[in-house]
C-alpha cells in the first residue's frame, strides 16, 4: 500500500529495494523499515555473502550523500541477532538522518528529525480475499515467530486453561526467525492437543483466512510499540488481546471499545480466559480506521524524504 502511495506521488521516483542498484545506482535517499533484514537468516556461504554485502552497502553509504530515512517501527534493537549485526544496527541508527513515526508517543534521541505517519490500514489490501467465518472458541496468533513476541510464554499459559476451557483452540501461524525457536515451539505445544501449528511462511491470502478464521487475536509480545499485526486484525473485523502500553491505550480509544483488550504486565490463563468469554460475541459495527486511510500518505514521505536530503546535503532545499 505504501508502495503505491508513492509510485502515485508527484515529485518521488521510488524504486523498490535492489542489491545492486543500491550500490551502484544514483539515488537521493535510501529508507529501511526494518535494516535487520538485510542480513536474512541464511547460514555458511549464504550467511557470510550477506554480510559482505551489508559491508559493502554501508561503504557506500558512508562515502555518498544518500540521505538515510528510519521508518520506526520498534522502540529498541532486535534482540536475536548477533554481536556484529547489532553492531551494524547502531551504526544506522547513528547514520539516519530523518526518522518516520507511527505515533505521537515514540521517544526518539535529542534533536533527531521526524515526521509523523500513522501506521495504514489493510482493509483495501485484503479486500480481495474470500472471507473466512471465525471457528468459534478458537484464539490466534499470527505473524512472523521472534523472541519478543512471546509465543512460548502464549503456549505456557494457554496449556494451563484445560482444566477450565478444555473447548478452547489456539492456532499458532507464521515462519520462526530460526529452527532452534521453531523447535522450541513444537516441543512446547506437543504438551496441549489443543493447540495447533502452522510454522510457515504465509502468504498475504494466507495470512488473511489465519486472522479471520480466529474468534480473536493474541499477541503477547514482551513489549510492542507499533504493530502492523494489530491493524490488519483490526482491518479485518477480529478483537485484539494486547499488552497494556500508551500507545496501544491510545490505540483504543480510537477504534471503538470492543475491539481490543489489554492485559497488565505478563500475559496469565486468567486474560485469555476472559479474552475469550468477551468475544463470544462481536462489537457492533466494525473498528473506526479512518484516520489511517492511504490517500495523504505518499505525500508527507515526500516530505520527510525532502527533509532527509537537505539535513544530508547541507542545504535549505
Amino acid at each position: 500500500m505504501l508502495d503505491e502511495a508513492l509510485a502515485s506521488t508527484p515529485g518521488v521516483e521510488h524504486l523498490r529495494f535492489d542489491r545492486r542498484q543500491a550500490l551502484f545506482g544514483r539515488l537521493d535517499a535510501i529508507q529501511f523499515h526494518w535494516p535487520e533484514t538485510l542480513f536474512g537468516s541464511g547460514t555458511g556461504a549464504k550467511g557470510l555473502a550477506r554480510r559482505a554485502y551489508a559491508i559493502a552497502l554501508r561503504a557506500r553509504i558512508s562515502m555518498g550523500r544518500v540521505a538515510v530515512i528510519r521508518t520506526v517501527h520498534n522502540v529498541e534493537l532486535p534482540g536475536d541477532v548477533s554481536p556484529w549485526q547489532r553492531r551494524y544496527l547502531e551504526w544506522v541508527e547513528r547514520r539516519t538522518d530523518h526518522r518516520i513515526v507511527l505515533n505521537e508517543l515514540t521517544e526518539l534521541p535529542e534533536g533527531a528529525e521526524s515526521t509523523l505517519i500513522p501506521h495504514g490500514h489493510y482493509r483495501d489490501w485484503f479486500a480481495d480475499v474470500e472471507k473466512t467465518d471465525a471457528a468459534p472458541g478458537t484464539l490466534g496468533f499470527v505473524g512472523l515467530v521472534r523472541r519478543y513476541k512471546g509465543v512460548e510464554d502464549l503456549i505456557r499459559v494457554f496449556t494451563e486453561t484445560a482444566e477450565a476451557a478444555p473447548e478452547l483452540r489456539l492456532r499458532i501461524a507464521g515462519n520462526p526467525t530460526s529452527a532452534g525457536l521453531a523447535d522450541e515451539v513444537r516441543a512446547s505445544a506437543k504438551a496441549d492437543r489443543r493447540i495447533e501449528l502452522d510454522l510457515r511462511y504465509l502468504s498475504e491470502p494466507d495470512f488473511a483466512r489465519a486472522v479471520m478464521s480466529s474468534s480473536g487475536i493474541v499477541l503477547p509480545y514482551r513489549f510492542m510499540h507499533n504493530s502492523g499485526t494489530v491493524l490488519a486484525a483490526l482491518s479485518l473485523n477480529r478483537p485484539v488481546l494486547v499488552p497494556r502500553t500508551a500507545v496501544n491505550e491510545a490505540l483504543s480509544a480510537e477504534v471503538g471499545p470492543g475491539w481490543i483488550t489489554m492485559f497488565d504486565e505478563e500475559l496469565a490463563a486468567s486474560d485469555l480466559l476472559a479474552f475469550a468469554d468477551a468475544i463470544r460475541t462481536l462489537p457492533a459495527g466494525e473498528p473506526d480506521l479512518s484516520a489511517r486511510d492511504w490517500d495523504r500518505a505518499g505525500v508527507a514521505h515526500r516530505e520527510a524524504f525532502t527533509r532527509a536530503v537537505a539535513h544530508r546535503r547541507g542545504a535549505t532545499r
